[in-house]
């Protein structure tokens, strides 16, 4: 079955599209051929990775991101990940059901994808996604993350560029820090602007940016945005473009691109060797051999030994 969603992929036939992530999202059987088939129709997409905090408004300034990418007459695919089930409420449920008023637009695709409670599998999920948007067409994807721990880091390996959303309130500069941010942003967002404190954690996060970005990456450039009013949206998007442009000039983009690939690959591989090794037997062995902690008799590494030298 998969393999017959191929050509209303490729014409971007929206039931197709849905299937095709729908099967990807719940880890059913794909052959390789599918992605194989897919591969040279999926690598012209600019994809950008979208995450923060939950409350600092995400969606809302996806949504504004997408009408301002429809009027640069480009189209535009969205995957809005969640640390939680689609069918437990929670963002999925709220912002994002605005973005309905494109449900009869051929010119963009939006799908919220669930971890189940697999974050380690959310990146591959993700990128896999991607592939079958970028296929279809789209000019440029974004990945929308909740971002909470894990999930920020899981929608940058997807990413060609990454956007954090912060608000006002987001703290000083050792929360900051402390988040992980620095590492993974390629441009940082201060939304709901019009709140108080907006111009003093932009100066304070240029502060830090400027002595802490790495000799080997742009400095992240810092746009304060009001979302919910429209505001800063356009600035936000040419400031996208030029940022690429200028990854794409010091052969940067290239360089990411190349390591998601590699990473890919590895992740691959990784998986398939999971899923070779462990066979009913060993998994029942395993079980047998650890009913109860009274019943430990070596260290995790011998047991882990042990069980890789049986055939």
């Amino acid at each position: 079955m998969p393999q017959s969603l191929i050509p209303g992929i490729l014409s971007n036939d929206t039931g197709s599209i849905s299937r095709a992530i729908t099967l990807i999202e719940n880890d059913l059987p794909i052959p390789d051929s599918f992605f194989s088939d897919l591969h040279g129709n999926s690598s012209h997409s600019i994809r950008i990775g979208i995450t923060g905090p939950p409350g600092a408004g995400k969606s809302t300034l996806t949504n504004e991101l997408i009408e301002t990418i429809l009027s640069n007459n480009k189209t535009v695919g969205v995957i809005a990940v969640d640390p939680t089930s689609p069918f437990t409420g929670g963002a999925l449920l709220g912002d994002r059901v605005r973005m309905n008023k494109y449900i009869w637009d051929n010119r963009v695709f939006i799908r919220s994808m669930g971890s189940h409670g697999d974050l380690g599998g959310l990146a591959r999920k993700a990128q896999e996604a991607g592939d079958v948007l970028a296929a279809s067409g789209k000019d440029i994807i974004l990945f929308e993350t909740v971002g909470v721990g894990q999930g920020e880091h899981d929608v940058a390996k997807a990413a060609d560029l990454t956007i954090v959303i912060l608000v006002p309130e987001s703290g000083d500069e050792i929360q900051l820090m402390k988040a992980g941010l620095i590492e993974i942003a390629d441009l940082f967002v201060i939304n709901k602007s019009d709140r108080d404190g907006a111009n003093r954690i932009s100066s304070l996060l240029k502060n830090i940016l400027h002595n802490f970005t790495s000799r080997d990456k742009i400095e992240p450039p810092v746009f304060n945005t009001i979302a919910s009013r429209g505001e800063g949206i356009v600035e936000l998007f040419i400031g996208i473009q030029d940022h690429l442009k200028l990854m794409s000039d010091k052969g940067l983009l290239n360089d990411r691109r190349l390591m998601r690939y590699r990473s890919r690959v590895s992740d691959l591989i990784r998986e398939s060797l999971e899923k070779g090794f462990w066979t009913e037997e060993k998994i029942s062995l395993l079980n047998k051999t650890t009913e109860t902690l009274n019943s430990i008799k070596s260290a995790p590494v011998i047991m882990a030994q042990e069980m890789m030298a049986k055939q």
